[in-house]
């Protein structure tokens, strides 16, 4: 790996970050690779979450006594090691921590947060987020999920779709039209009216439980709903769930350029090595400089945030761009390997597949694209 690493050879860690660092690549490379074998199951989903609190990367970023208070850098590193092995173990991670226990944290109050996030940093409970609908997409200010005052209850009807984790979910971040503004509510399991079919037969992110959420007449505590108003309150959840995924689809390019590497320093073909050919060097040199550019914006981007002053444009730019290149580097690797490339031997069409989706999640490329157009033109496309 340090080989392909080129522009940044240093990432000035403390030396209790890299202690943190090395432990969560040991754990993934030796420890959570193991569940690519076992069958996805509730059980198995649930062992993972729990493992995930053991090592104490569940919302990260939170200063708090059950969390590390560690910095934006250090989020988006844990992230790049996880989905180094995969996607879908990346998104637990990332809704976790960035979707479900930092809104509560950031408009829940003290009393939500003593309430849910003790036992959701430890994986002791599992938390998803209802944004996405079956009919907007997209366009999320467009949700039909509504929410009633009804005494010292809000009345909860609606669907959401394509949500990581809501099968098992105990707990749910729901966002809701009250009076044609967006809200957001804390719902847990025990409340009626809440179903969760799972969605089967997905060929991309198949180590992640995905699933719908059908709300009917559920009545929620007037004290679960979130202190913010308007798409300011999930569109801030998502910049911080964007950026680790701009980190962590680099952890997944730079297997692919690992694995290729390896094969082709293994492979002979013609009377020589596969890499000692100028097709293969010219492809990687390609790779591997757009994987360098990609991880150099990413930090950037999270000193940035660091220091508090980043824009969120920042990070349209860099979920676009290196969603987009990842993407583009896996499909390149699978080629370059041949009909190997479409083995489990070498991971790397797993790898291609997952990108596919994690390219589409939280704000497709075209979506970030008019997100920047409207920014350098001060006009709106959309």
């Amino acid at each position: 790996m340090e080989r392909i690493n080129i522009l940044v050879k240093r990432l000035n860690l403390t030396t209790t970050e890299n202690i943190v660092l090395h432990s969560v690549k040991n754990f993934s490379k030796h420890h959570l690779s193991e569940y690519l074998t076992r069958p996805v199951t509730t059980d198995n989903i649930r062992k993972i979450y729990q493992e995930f609190g053991d090592i104490g990367i569940f919302g990260s970023t939170i200063t708090s006594d059950y969390t590390a208070g560690l910095t934006n850098k250090m989020y988006g590193l844990i992230a790049k090691e996880i989905e180094a092995v995969d996607s879908g173990f990346r998104s637990m991670l990332s809704v976790q921590s960035s979707l479900v226990m930092k809104p509560i944290h950031q408009y829940g109050g003290d009393r939500l947060f003593e309430k849910y996030v003790p036992d959701l940093s430890i994986g002791k409970t599992i938390g998803c987020f209802g944004l996405t609908e079956p009919d907007s997409g997209s366009d999320a200010s467009a949700m039909k999920t509504n929410a009633r005052l009804d005494g010292n209850h809000y009345i909860l009807n609606g669907s959401k779709t394509w949500i990581t984790s809501s099968p098992l979910a105990d707990v749910f971040i729901i966002w809701a039209k009250e009076d044609g503004k967006v809200s957001g509510f804390v719902l847990d399991r025990s409340m009626e009216g809440i179903s969760t079919p799972e969605i089967k037969n997905k060929m991309s992110l198949k180590s992640s439980i995905t699933g719908m959420i059908h709300l009917t007449d559920v009545k929620v505590p007037k004290e679960n709903k979130l202190d913010v108003s308007g798409m300011r309150g999930p569109l801030s959840c998502l910049n911080n769930a964007r950026f680790g995924i701009s980190f962590g689809v680099l952890g997944a390019a730079e297997y692919c350029i690992q694995q290729t590497i390896d094969y082709g320093l293994n492979r002979n073909l013609f009377g020589s090595l596969l890499a000692e050919k100028q097709l293969f060097q010219s492809k990687l040199a390609n790779m591997t400089t757009e994987y360098n550019l990609g991880l150099s914006a990413a930090l950037t981007v999270a000193d940035n945030m660091d220091d508090g002053v980043f824009i969120p444009e920042m990070i349209s730019l860099i979920k676009r761009n290196n969603c987009s290149k990842s993407l583009n580097i896996a499909r390149e690797a699978r080629d370059m390997l041949g009909g190997n490339g479409i083995t489990e031997e070498y991971n790397i069409f797993r790898h291609m597949v997952n990108l596919e989706t994690v390219n589409t999640y939280e704000g497709t490329h075209d979506i970030h694209s008019l997100i920047l157009g409207n920014y350098v033109t001060e006009r709106k496309a959309f």
